[in-house]
């Protein structure tokens, strides 16, 4: 199988500059010779098309810079879309997490998925329930058929785009009350920091494979590194205290490559600028291998 690497250097969906660099710190943090250790081939696809900055400005600001993500997404679909084709696995590096909004689209034309989401955040506002407007907080509910018909539909009008049943947010802590209506609504699995807490990773990440395996062609992992506490990953734009360590990080990743069902994955929400000697990158580089397969030792 060929990992194919695609990088999409947006940070509009945040509205926080820095997260664009985010695709090259991840490279720069050896990932090709991670992934030529592990025994791939791979080949880097270079980069999505992004808009400028300075040509984009805030029309709606309770959908900021729709206008520019709006293109992005659907570049980033058609570029997973033909990679999935081809038969190769889209490994794709972020950049903001509305990114997702168009990998994960452009997986799901070919293969019926199952989502795992990663995140301090489950990503679940409509521009109804958004207290800061910032599209990076919308992809998951628009994917499952929530909010503004522009980030539902995009070009080729599928909705939803993945059924919410099939779909588990991992290690959320910091959730909106209207995104708690939204997802109780949809029908999301939602396993938080305090469920880990009580009943152990290992537990919570096979109540998740579980869920999100049912009569599906494979899984699409969506990682944003805000998930794992800030001591371990202190280059995000918004960190919240209390999350995942390291060790339970890796475990949920290896699990994953366990199953032998991931089909796609997006890494998302590296900011170099406040980064600690690129230490959130190298992370994101390890827990992309651990998805991929390496084990420290075979049981």
């Amino acid at each position: 199988m060929q990992i194919d690497i695609i990088g999409v250097p947006i940070d509009f969906g945040a509205d926080r500059r820095g997260v664009d660099m985010g695709p090259s710190a991840i490279r720069y943090a050896h990932l090709h010779r991670e992934l030529k250790d592990l025994g791939y081939p791979f080949k880097d696809l270079g980069n999505i098309e992004v808009s400028i900055a300075e040509t984009c400005s805030i029309n709606d600001p309770k959908l900021k810079y729709i206008d520019c993500i709006v293109p992005m997404t659907n570049r980033t679909a058609s570029k997973v879309a033909t990679s999935m084709q081809q038969g190769n696995f889209p490994l794709v590096l972020g950049g903001d997490h509305s990114i997702s909004l168009g990998s994960i689209r452009g997986a799901a034309g070919i293969k019926k998925l199952g989502v795992i989401w990663i995140d301090a955040h489950a990503d679940f506002n409509t521009s109804e329930t958004t207290p800061s407007g910032n599209i990076h907080g919308m992809p998951l509910a628009a994917l499952c058929g929530k909010g503004d018909p522009r980030l539902v539909q995009l070009s080729d009008e599928r909705t939803p785009v993945i059924d919410p049943h099939h779909v588990a947010v991992i290690g959320v802590r910091d959730l909106d009350q209207g995104e708690k209506e939204n997802l109780l609504d949809a029908g999301v699995l939602v396993l938080g920091m305090e469920q880990i807490d009580r009943k152990g990773m290992f537990h919570t990440m096979e109540t998740a494979l579980a869920h999100t395996l049912k009569d599906v062609d494979g899984l699409y992992l969506s990682i944003d590194v805000d998930a794992i506490d800030p001591r371990h990953a202190p280059g995000v734009g918004t960190p919240v205290a209390g999350g995942l360590t390291y060790r339970e990080a890796h475990l949920a990743c290896e699990m994953i490559a366990q199953t032998g069902k991931l089909l796609g994955m997006d890494l998302v929400e590296v900011n170099p600028i406040l980064d600690v000697q690129n230490q959130t990158a190298s992370l994101a580089v390890e827990l992309i291998i651990s998805a991929l397969g390496r084990r420290i030792w075979e049981d």
